[in-house]
Formats: C-alpha cells, sequence, structure tokens
C-alpha cells in the first residue's frame, strides 16, 4: 500500500513537474516560491492591520508571526528530521526525471514548510478576519495553493508533501485563530475598529 502511494506521489509529480511546464510557468514558479516577492503584500498587511485595529493591531499581528514560527518549527524541526524523506531532486535515482528550476537545497521534503507556513498564515487571517471581510477566502487559499504548487512545479517537494504541510499549516493557523479571536474583545469585530 505504502509503495503504491509513493507511485502514485512520483507520478503526480511528474504531471506537475513536467506535463505542466512551460516558458511562462518557469518563469512565474520561482517567483512565487520566493520569499522576498511577497514582501509588499506582508507590508500592506502590516499597514492595514495596524490602521483598523490600532493597539489590537499589534496583538493580530503579533498572533499572525506567532503562527508562522509554530508552523515553521513544527514543519521542520519536528517533522521533516522524523520522516526524513529526500526531496525529489535529490533522490539519487528520481532526480534524473526531475525538471529542476530553483536550487534544491538540502533539506528533507515531507513536509513542504513553505506550505505549512502559508497555509498557516492563510487560515490564520481567514479565521480572523472571515465575518468580516468574505473575499478573505479566495485570496488566503489561492495565495496558499500557488506557493504550494510552485514547489512541486518547480521540482523540490512531492505532492503528498505539499498537501502534508498544508493540514499541519492549516490547523496551526485555525487554532492559533481561534486562541485570538478568544481573547479579543469581541466588540472589536462586531463593529470593525
Amino acid at each position: 500500500m505504502l509503495e503504491q502511494l509513493i507511485q502514485l506521489d512520483q507520478d503526480l509529480f511528474l504531471v506537475i513537474n513536467q506535463g505542466f511546464s512551460n516558458p511562462i510557468f518557469d518563469w512565474l514558479m520561482p517567483i512565487l516560491r520566493n520569499r522576498f516577492f511577497w514582501i509588499p503584500l506582508y507590508l500592506f498587511l502590516i499597514i492595514i492591520i495596524l490602521k483598523k485595529y490600532n493597539k489590537y493591531g499589534a496583538v493580530i499581528l503579533l498572533g499572525y508571526v506567532l503562527t508562522f514560527g509554530i508552523a515553521d518549527f513544527f514543519s521542520a524541526s519536528i517533522v521533516k528530521p522524523a520522516v526524513a524523506r529526500l526531496r525529489p531532486c535529490n533522490d539519487p535515482v528520481f532526480k534524473l526525471s526531475v525538471h529542476s528550476l530553483v536550487p534544491c537545497g538540502s533539506g528533507y521534503s515531507f513536509p513542504s514548510t513553505h506550505a505549512a507556513n502559508h497555509f498557516a498564515m492563510g487560515i490564520f487571517l481567514i479565521t480572523i478576519f472571515y465575518k468580516k471581510w468574505k473575499w478573505i477566502i479566495p485570496l488566503a487559499l489561492g495565495w496558499a495553493i500557488s506557493i504550494g504548487f510552485a514547489q512541486i512545479y518547480v521540482g523540490v517537494h512531492y505532492p503528498i508533501d505539499v498537501l502534508a504541510g498544508a493540514l499541519i499549516g492549516s490547523i496551526i493557523g485555525y487554532i492559533t485563530g481561534i486562541i485570538l479571536l478568544k481573547i479579543m474583545p469581541v466588540q472589536l469585530w462586531k463593529t470593525g475598529n
């Protein structure tokens, strides 16, 4: 059963990594997974949250940063060393089939820490702001999904790595978001001030 799942994972990886290959994606996907590309979005979030929620905005941003930190630590420092799955671009046999678009890195593959971090941050934002801004769902999920997809496309993660990272991050983002909602004043979320 495990061998079949690994084979299915590798087959799906090849569909995305090679089957979807085109010049536009070859240019775009490395950019999407680059943390510096998203700095304007992070700055926009900081400005909007601080402007809209004043002193509580700092608490929201602290929760956001803690969510990122927990997801990053749990996926990279606990799960990855325990599973120790090689990246597709580092697997001695499989790497010959990989269309690599970025340096492979020396870390393990399972789970994708990029996916865990971005799903944690996205689900945190959804949990906090959904009642006020329904449009946060497609934006936050589209952001996280695009980064997860890019991880597969550029050749550094298998689809199961990304799915596991998405699940881990989503759980962490939801839990930290719910905790923050419980400690923040209810009136804050009703008025939006």
